[in-house]
Order: C-alpha cells, then sequence, then structure tokens
C-alpha cells in the first residue's frame, strides 16, 4: 500500500515541503532514498524502537521511503514522525483521512517522544503558503509556531498523541497565540538604562546621534573607562521593533536553534557579542550545513565587538560585504544561501596595547610607532564603513559621587524615533532606511550645506588632517543630527559635532 505524508525542509531561512511517500510490498527490507542525510537515515533505528515500544507493529516487509523532491538534501531528525507515522498508515494500524491536511515534525526519542526541534517558524509559514489545514510538532515548540497565524497549530507530547489525532480518538485543541497581546507584553522595561551611567554626557550623545541614524560606532578608550558598560545600553535606545521586525528576528533564531523551549516572538532587539577568538564562519556563517552566523543573529540589532584589534585580521575582513550589503551570501559548489544581515556595529578598543595612550592621568608605556601599529589592525576599508569615531575617557570622581538624576534610555529614545520617522518619511520611495544607508545620489539630493558649512568642512580636513573618507560620513552624521534638531537643513553647528565625532580620521591621532 503506498501513502503520502508530509514533512519540511529548512534552507537558509525558508522552507520547502517534502512529500514523503512510504510503500510497504512482499519482500523484507528497508530502503529510503531521496537524497537523505546521515541523520535521516539513522530514523530507521529510533522509529523501530518508537513502534515497539509504543506496542506498535514495525512491518516484517519490504518498505520504500521516499523523499521528495529529491534534488534537495534532507538534513536533521526532524522526518522521524513523518516517516513513522507513513510506514503506520501504510500498513493499516491507523487511518489516512487526515494525512494529506496536516505536516508532520518531530524528532522520535526510543519511547516515542517527541523532541524539541529547531526552524520550525519558516516551517509553519511555508506550511500555511502551501494551504496545510494544520501542523503537528512537539509540544515544546509551539509557542514558536503558533505565531503564524491561519493554520492550526497542535503541540504533542509523543507519538501515541499523534495516533490518537489522526484517529479521531481523542480531542485536541489548537495553540491560540495573540501576536499583538504578546508582542506588547514582552516590551517591558530593560534590566539596563542609561540613567545608570555616571557623567559620559559625551558618549551618551554620541550613541544617541548612533541610534538615531543608523550610525556604525567605534568607541576607543583605556581600560575601565566603560566601553562594554556603555555598548550593552544601545539597544535600550533604539527604536522598538515592529511586528515584522520581530518576525523576520525570531524567523533567523529559530533556523540557528536559539529560540528554546516553549519561547515564541524575540520583541527585544539582539545585542551580540562573540569573543575575539570566533572564526570567520561563526560570525559570518556558513559550515558543511549551512548556519546563520553572529552578524544575522544581531539582524535588526547591536553586534559588539570588544577589543577590536585582538580579531584575527581575516574575520573582521569578512565583514566587509555584509556591513555594505546587509546581507551574507554563503556560496557552495552546489547552492548558495542567503542571510539577513542589517545589524549596527559596535567595535571598542584600546587607544594601544598598554591601554593608555591619550589618558589623562596615566602614561603610556608603548615604544614610539607602536600606537600606529596597533591601529593599523584595523584595515582602512572596515574603518571606511564605521560613522563615528569615540573616545571614551575615564570617568571622575565627581561625576561618580554625583547622585542627581540623568536622562533614562526611554527619554532618549524619544528623541531617536522622532529622528527616524523623519527619516522615513524622506526614503518612503527608496529601500533606504535610515541617513547612514544613503547612497552616492541621496547624499547629493539630502546633504547640502552652505558655503560657510563647505568652508568649516574644507579647513577640518586640511588642519585636522582628516583622510577623504571621512567627507562621506561627516555629511552622513551632520544629517542625523540635524534630524535630531528637527532641522530641514544641515547647520554649521550641525557639521561642527560631526567633525568631533570622526577622531581616528585624524592624522596626527596616534602621534
Amino acid at each position: 500500500m503506498l501513502v503520502k505524508t508530509f514533512g519540511s525542509a529548512v534552507f537558509g531561512i525558508d522552507a520547502t515541503t517534502i512529500t514523503i511517500e512510504v510503500n510497504i510490498a512482499n519482500g523484507v527490507n528497508f530502503m529510503l532514498v531521496g537524497l537523505p542525510d546521515k541523520a535521516v537515515q539513522e530514523s530507521h533505528q529510533r522509529i523501530k524502537a518508537a513502534l515497539k515500544n509504543n506496542n506498535l507493529n514495525y512491518p516484517g516487509k519490504e518498505i520504500t521511503v521516499n523523499m521528495a523532491p529529491a534534488d534537495i538534501r534532507k538534513e536533521g531528525s526532524t522526518f522521524d514522525l513523518a516517516i513513522a507515522i507513513g510506514i503506520l498508515a501504510a500498513s493499516e494500524q491507523i487511518s489516512i483521512l487526515k494525512l494529506e491536511q496536516f505536516l508532520l515534525l518531530g524528532e522520535l526519542s526510543l519511547d516515542g517522544t517527541l523532541q524539541l526541534m529547531k526552524g520550525v517558524l519558516p516551517i509553519v509559514m511555508q506550511a500555511k503558503k502551501d494551504g496545510f489545514k494544520g501542523i503537528l510538532l512537539p509540544k515544546q515548540n509551539v509557542s514558536e509556531a503558533a505565531i503564524v497565524e491561519g493554520i492550526d497549530v497542535y503541540g504533542m507530547e509523543n507519538m501515541q498523541e499523534v495516533i490518537d489525532f489522526l484517529n479521531g480518538t481523542r480531542e485536541f485543541n489548537p495553540e491560540v497565540f495573540n501576536i499583538e497581546e504578546e508582542f506588547n507584553r514582552q516590551l517591558q522595561d530593560n534590566e539596563v538604562d542609561f540613567r545608570d551611567v555616571k557623567g559620559q554626557s559625551a558618549i551618551k550623545r554620541a550613541f544617541e546621534i548612533a541610534a538615531a541614524g543608523g550610525h556604525n560606532v567605534i568607541l576607543i578608550g583605556p581600560p575601565g573607562a566603560g566601553k562594554s558598560m556603555l555598548a550593552k545600553r544601545l539597544p535600550t535606545i533604539l527604536p522598538p521593533m515592529s511586528i515584522e521586525e520581530s518576525l523576520e528576528t525570531t524567523k533567523i533564531h529559530s533556523v540557528a536553534g536559539k529560540i528554546g523551549k516553549n519561547n515564541g516572538l524575540v520583541t527585544q532587539r539582539p545585542f551580540r557579542k562573540p569573543h575575539h577568538t570566533i572564526s570567520d564562519v561563526a560570525l559570518v556563517g556558513g559550515g558543511s550545513y549551512p548556519q546563520p552566523g553572529e552578524i544575522s543573529l544581531a539582524h535588526n540589532g547591536v553586534l559588539f565587538l570588544d577589543e577590536l584589534p585582538e580579531y584575527k585580521r581575516q574575520v573582521l575582513e569578512v565583514m566587509r560585504q555584509p556591513l555594505e550589503d546587509r546581507t551574507v551570501t554563503v556560496s557552495r559548489a552546489r547552492f548558495s544561501v542567503d542571510y539577513p544581515a542589517g545589524f549596527m556595529l559596535v567595535a571598542a578598543m584600546n587607544p594601544c596595547p598598554c591601554g593608555y595612550y591619550n589618558h589623562p592621568e596615566k602614561e603610556c608605556s608603548c615604544a614610539p610607532g607602536t600606537v600606529q601599529r596597533y591601529l593599523n589592525k584595523i584595515s582602512g576599508p572596515l574603518l571606511d564603513r564605521i560613522d563615528l569615531h569615540v573616545e571614551v575617557t575615564p570617568v571622575s570622581f565627581d561625576d561618580l559621587a554625583f547622585n542627581a538624576p540623568t536622562e533614562t534610555s526611554a527619554e532618549i529614545r524619544e528623541r531617536v524615533i522622532q529622528a527616524r520617522l523623519i527619516q522615513l518619511n524622506r526614503y518612503q520611495n527608496s529601500s533606504t532606511h535610515c541617513n547612514a544607508q544613503m547612497q552616492r545620489k541621496e547624499l547629493t539630493h539630502y546633504c547640502e550645506i552652505t558655503a560657510e558649512g563647505k568652508q568649516l568642512l574644507k579647513q577640518a580636513m586640511d588642519r585636522l588632517g582628516l583622510s577623504a573618507r571621512a567627507y562621506d560620513r561627516i555629511l552622513k552624521v551632520a544629517r542625523t543630527i540635524a534630524d535630531l534638531s528637527n532641522s530641514e537643513n544641515i547647520e554649521t553647528v550641525h557639521l561642527s559635532e560631526a567633525i568631533q565625532l570622526r577622531n581616528l580620521d585624524r592624522e596626527n591621532w596616534a602621534g
């Protein structure tokens, strides 16, 4: 007897429905075809044990399982349930009436329990698009799956519950999920807040500008100056995620297996902080079975690279294309996949190996030329993609002892949101979303400056030794500062502040 069940394979951050054909005939054999990987091939042993441990009959005949389409590689153990149910249906042990209406997902334990899986959200999205009535999957994944409206989601503890559902011997209710209610419920106060930061008013201002325009930032300062502490608070002043951004971010984290048990929607902007020993594959994504890397996990959020010069040069260089294109393409001989990578880069570094160059109190012990060699570990093309260069100085005792209330993240965020709304209206007919993404044509159109402003910029480049690559960056940052001031035009004061935020472009910065 021939029976069809349905599973799904994840490819990049999208899914493809897989038709699983099970045929039982005379003979004694088990054949699994359709480009399965090792984990799928091993399903035979798990299914056989699960059936026997649930007092079900494993047919002693020739069982042929075909997974179509055959040109897509099937990976992982999530096809166990669909294959097992196909075998039971083909051997006439369960009803086949509902099989065409439901997608079946889940790895089987030897006792028939369904195990937590990853990549559920894109699978459910595709199942809805393909017209399935519902989906049966492990109970641990039900919160994530139920985010998708318009398809019934049933969380099952084990294979026996799936059989009872298909036979109609037990009543099961689909999971109900109100996405807007859950989205609003999880938008709660952050654990960290800028009100906890003593002093550092100039750094707070720089972060406000960065958040308002989507600009990348590098912080340069001695150990203990608060670079990491400040960076952790940047997501708290970014605009709240929209539902669309939240779904897109959840989709990436789902594919990477970062959602976890009984977790659903990702509503807080990601903050990823990989260690400086990370490999280039772990950072940008890839591998034998491609997975999203840290820069994709930071999509719609912040990627923080602490001690930037300590990262391998190759690791830093592979970020150049994602920073420019906001996407990562992982290419292999037989296929390529794309992962979103629309993140804000925040980097931090000491000014020199000892950490005390330009320190107001401690003396730098580095030999002549060491500071420049240390900075040269960061290539010019990478530095070119960072708009704000901010010096972080140690907090004075007076600032630490000052207990007056300071601005909260919520107050700063309000100004950021207003600036982003201006940009949203400005770029409504283009693919640009914020000032940092402006192309040359938009830069010319929206960043016109007065004759006085041109003279100021020329003097800055001549007297401070600013490089040519700083010109466009200064204009973009000045446009953001003008937006924060609700100014239609870029004034001289806006340019002046933007120039002050390009420290590493000064030829004499490293002495």
